[in-house]
């Protein structure tokens, strides 16, 4: 059975219950998918896989597909349209799905453990401060390490910087895997689920749901 699914994160809002609780979830516009490529453990490739492709509101044409690619989207015979996005979803055993298959919302229900793969924010060249959480220095009078980051190696020896030191760079456009987390309401109808809690990206991002 296939574990997961390719969305778009919408946005956030909240679920009411009746007891008036309310619960803080992440909309996720997942899917429909439709299977490209299945791979199997007992043939070439040596695992078991789906590849699955997004199928969008405005569809891109086979022409307007590269060459490599084009010949990928013909192996499936024709019958399956070309997507921009494609996801490999790994399986524990082998794959029920056919080429072609429409892969929707429901195969998750509500209560659901699931983690999600998406690229968080791109925040741009950061500080230690903000890139790695370090507390400030003593903003005391004549104190001229505030926002530094403090001592970085030694000097004698080895004389040099160790590698992975904690230091200011570039922060975020990552691969982010949030674990953990559970599907709150399912609205198969509309492939759309609420996640309980936030998920990595932002609004219109792409991202990888499947269950724990």
């Amino acid at each position: 059975m296939i574990s997961g699914i390719i969305g778009r994160k919408v946005g956030m809002t909240q679920l009411f219950a009746e007891d008036g609780t309310v619960t803080p979830v992440t909309v996720i516009k997942a899917g429909p998918c439709v299977v490209i490529q299945t791979k199997s453990a007992t043939g070439a490739d040596g695992y078991n896989a789906v590849q699955l492709g997004l199928v969008e509101d405005k569809p891109i044409r086979l022409k307007n597909v590269a060459k490599p690619q084009r010949g990928h989207f013909e192996k499936t015979g024709g019958g399956v349209p070309p997507t921009r996005v494609l996801k490999e979803i790994r399986l524990t055993g082998e794959p029920e799905a056919a080429v072609g298959d429409q892969v929707k919302a429901d195969i998750f229900a509500d209560g659901d453990k699931i983690e999600v793969v998406g690229k968080s924010k791109g925040r741009g060249f950061a500080g230690t401060i903000k890139r790695h959480k370090f507390a400030r220095g003593p903003e005391s009078h004549g104190s001229m390490n505030v926002r530094a980051p403090g001592s970085i190696g030694q000097s004698a020896y080895p004389s040099r910087v160790i590698k992975g030191t904690k230091s200011s760079g570039h922060m975020g456009d990552a691969r982010v895997t949030i674990k953990g987390l559970t599907v709150a309401k399912v609205d198969a109808e509309n492939n759309i689920l609420m996640i309980r809690g936030a998920v990595p990206g932002p609004n219109g991002g792409l991202v990888v749901v499947k269950k724990s």
